[in-house]
């Protein structure tokens, strides 16, 4: 890998099995298939990785976490969190992944090699029930919208994607 200054993650997690759970890693597989980025932007596929995904985590200057989220809102309201903004009585298991996440961004910060910046982009999910490979008609509706948002935090960064042709 290059030494860059500014080393930007595009994380996707959760469980593609379980229906809207797999919405993160839909988002970063489109994200992929639509756009070139370029050297110190990474999209990743973090599924059910938690605590595996350590060293990815502690590569980022700045980490964009793609995921569903319980929110309380209606199936397919979007999130922005920025992890300070996050209670810490959220910061506990939401899904299988969750907890492992939570705590490898905790042990980041316990190691000094947490990301200057962590933002979760989200959707509130319709079913998380096993087991299904389709997202619901409520978050399959707001996948435009999470895919423009990430961009749009990358433009926030000063990183515009090239779409594909």
């Amino acid at each position: 890998m290059s030494d860059i200054s500014k080393k930007i993650i595009v994380l996707g997690v959760g469980n593609i099995l379980l229906k809207d759970e797999g919405i993160g890693v839909r988002v970063v597989e489109e994200l992929e298939r639509r756009y070139d980025f370029p050297a110190e932007v990474q999209v990743v596929d973090g599924g059910t990785q938690g605590l595996w995904l350590l060293s990815t985590i502690q590569q980022a200057e700045h980490l964009i976490v793609v995921d569903a989220v319980t929110g309380g809102g209606e199936p397919g309201t979007l999130y922005r969190l920025e992890w300070e903004d996050i209670p810490k009585g959220l910061r506990i298991k939401q899904s299988a992944h969750d907890s492992d996440l939570v705590e490898a961004l905790n042990l980041c910060s316990l190691l000094d090699q947490a990301p200057k910046s962590v933002v979760v982009i989200g959707i509130e999910p319709a079913d998380i029930q096993p087991y299904g490979l389709e997202l619901t008609e409520p978050v399959a509706a707001k996948m435009e919208d999470l895919i423009g948002r990430v961009i749009a935090e990358l433009h926030s960064l000063g990183i515009k994607p090239a779409k594909k042709i």
